[in-house]
């Protein structure tokens, strides 16, 4: 059987020729259909179209992906170099703003403290203050100002603030003086009360101590917030300058003077500008070792107070105060 399939499929030379006529009419029929109608071009032109398009679609999008990417790129490296540069400006205007907080703050400091006006016969001049709590390892309560003898200071130079006392000329330098504060131990300034005109000695104790005023009779009219202005008895400190403010009064049976504590009036740890007060025309000074004794007139300055109100605390040898030796 699968021969006789094979032999009733074999392609003569009769059917071959057959075939070969009706393909030939076939495509001469088509051909000359189509030089009338075009459609087989049109459709021979749509199918190649169709045909490249699909083919070229996925060249298309790989190119924009890439095309895209690299836009992506250069736009995030641009961004980048343009953050950098904004980061750059805003810290410069950072640095710049800061500088400008700190000439307004210095401005308003130096505002308040140009307002003070200094005593008749008195004149000022301005100070920066350099370093604080010099000495060995800080024993002394001073600090360093930018003005010297070269700008007429001298020792034992108030030394003041809108506020108040500061303290006094130490030692005098060319351009730059040490100032001792009123916190020091050894810090002595003559004062009385604002209110009721009791006078005393301010004596320091040191920082994170209160002050201490000495030699107020146990009788002497005090109270608690009162105004503590120097006295100008020891010829070093003008009249009239407030220095602290009574914290505490402690009055005993047992003694002749008065407990009395005080706080002072200036922020001693933030000092950024000072000013020195110099007289028109300065007090001769005593030749070193002599000293005033004591006499009625000293002692009526005192004000019952020891012998000599002395704002540097050096007294006269043997001079007693109501019966008590001196200290």
């Amino acid at each position: 059987m699968c021969s006789r399939r094979s032999r009733s499929i074999k392609l003569t030379p009769k059917r071959f020729a057959i075939l070969f006529v009706l393909s030939l009419f076939l495509y001469l029929s088509l051909y000359t259909w189509n030089l009338k109608t075009g459609a087989l071009d049109t459709l021979a032109a749509d199918t190649g179209l169709q045909f490249v398009s699909l083919a070229l679609r996925p060249v298309a999008w790989a190119r924009e992906k890439a095309v895209s990417s690299w836009e992506r790129y250069v736009y995030l490296v641009g961004v980048r170099q343009e953050n950098e540069e904004l980061r750059r400006r805003a810290q410069l205007l950072k640095m710049e703003l800061d500088g400008r907080r700190e000439q307004v703050a210095e401005l308003d400091r130096l505002h308040r403290l140009l307002a003070f006006t200094p005593p008749r016969d008195w004149h000022m001049v301005g100070a920066r203050v350099v370093a604080q709590r010099l000495g060995p390892q800080a024993a002394l309560e001073t600090m360093l100002v930018d003005r010297g003898f070269s700008a007429g200071v001298r020792v034992n130079t108030p030394v003041v603030t809108h506020m108040g006392v500061v303290g006094r000329v130490l030692r005098i330098g060319p351009s730059a003086s040490t100032v001792l504060l009123l916190t020091d131990l050894n810090s002595r300034i003559s004062v009385r009360g604002e209110t009721h005109r009791t006078t005393g000695i301010l004596a320091g104790h040191g920082p994170g101590h209160p002050l201490e005023a000495r030699y107020v009779p146990q009788n002497a009219p005090l109270q608690e917030g009162e105004i503590l202005i120097t006295s100008g008895l020891a010829e070093i400190f003008p009249k009239g300058l407030p220095v602290a403010r009574v914290t505490r009064i402690e009055r005993s049976d047992i003694s002749l003077f008065q407990k009395v504590e005080a706080e002072p009036l200036v922020d001693m740890s933030n000092l950024e500008e000072v000013l020195l007060l110099m007289a028109e025309k300065p007090a001769p000074e005593l030749p070193s070792g002599e000293l005033s004794a004591p006499g009625p007139a000293n002692a009526t300055a005192a004000g019952n107070g020891p012998a000599a109100a002395n704002a540097t605390g050096v007294r006269a040898p043997g001079a007693a105060t109501n019966g008590r030796p001196a200290e």
